[in-house]
């Protein structure tokens, strides 16, 4: 098993350790670099407000869209280095697009969701299904994605807000809605959540986690409660509670981004930049023995000397049930310049 963590300044990179039970025994582990994207050859545009930069893991491939005017929405293998670059999707204003693996199917899909206050549709694309266009679905429910994307067992999960959004005919009980996405089916269902939080894989399961004095997140002072809740029936919308009493002074919130959970149970977070000749660190927090564990990942200093973002992942393994090569067919896709056009639906309809 191991993590992953993509890099952005001036270029993109992939950087891989391993992770195991004896790393988080230890202050220090190293990383290797795996890929790096050149914007000479391709334009990648970082920006920090995930409606301009989508970035998704599913089951061994990184999923990533920079700039909905410009760049090119493309998938790789973080370990071989292959790539492939999907077709263009412009959106008005802002773009929201999230990335999962159909097991049964064993197929990747691309959710793009158009922006609610204006023109244009929800599409879905099947990545390697011959002829790749973006087709239209409907989702009943008018909504602002307001989450990055989790994806368990075939369905997508992100949270929404309908605050800004009318919705005629539809029962909107909260502002805040985890909209769910099945792959396989292409249908959209909603659960309510009572306010703003992220989504986590938690062993198997869907989760949400938030800190409890919300409006006091930026502060560096006194003691901060996380909470952790486990949805253990979707159907009847029952979950399991977990709370945990921030007194370790070793990072600040604002400083680190919730990034996922390892198989046995721990919540990690990881810095959002690396500085150049400062340590890099990721923590492991266990919400049910209530441990916090930081790791330095050495390494980024060899490759970087600026500062630039990084996003995590965590569980990285190679899906053995898909023939990678065959949907990846070209390492280095000839890139051709595209003339601009100023329609969201220039695309399959």
């Amino acid at each position: 098993m191991s993590q992953c963590s993509l890099s952005a300044s001036s270029s993109l990179l992939i950087n891989i350790w391993l992770e195991s039970n004896n790393c988080r025994k230890v202050s220090s582990t190293a990383a290797s670099f795996h890929v790096k994207f050149s914007p000479d050859n391709l334009r990648i545009n970082h920006y920090y407000n995930l409606r301009y930069f989508s970035i998704g893991y599913a089951s061994g491939l990184i999923y990533i869209y920079g700039d909905r005017h410009q760049a090119r929405p493309l998938i790789c293998n973080p370990n071989t280095g292959r790539y492939a670059i999907l077709p263009y999707r412009y959106t008005y204003r802002k773009a929201y697009s999230f990335f999962g693996f159909e097991p049964i199917d064993k197929q990747y899909k691309v959710l793009s969701m158009a922006y609610p206050c204006g023109p244009g549709h929800d599409k879905v694309l099947t990545f390697g299904a011959g002829d790749m266009t973006w087709r239209r679905i409907k989702c009943s429910l008018r909504h602002d994605a307001y989450s990055e994307g989790v994806c368990i067992n075939g369905v997508l999960y992100y949270l929404g807000d309908t605050s800004d959004c009318y919705n005629d005919g539809h029962d909107v009980t909260s502002r805040y809605v985890i909209v769910c996405f099945d792959l396989r089916s292409e249908k959209f269902t909603f659960i309510g959540v009572e306010r703003s939080c992220g989504l986590i894989n938690y062993k198997g399961k869907l989760a949400v986690i938030f800190w409890e004095d919300y409006d006091d997140f930026y502060s560096e002072d006194g003691d901060a409660e996380l909470r952790v809740w486990v949805l253990e029936d979707v159907e009847k919308h029952e979950w399991s509670k977990y709370a945990y009493t921030w007194t370790d002074g070793k990072f600040f919130r604002r400083q680190v981004s919730m990034v996922g959970v390892t198989t046995s149970g721990d919540i990690v977070f990881s810095m959002c930049k690396y500085t150049f000749e400062e340590p890099f660190y990721v923590f492991y927090l266990n919400p049910e023995r209530k441990t916090l564990q930081r790791v330095e990942i050495q390494g980024f200093g060899e490759v970087f000397k600026e500062t630039c973002s990084v996003c995590t992942f965590v569980n990285h393994v190679q899906n053995s049930n898909v023939n990678h090569l065959k949907l990846l067919q070209s390492e280095h896709p000839p890139l051709v310049e595209p003339e601009y056009y100023g329609q969201s639906e220039s695309d399959s309809e």
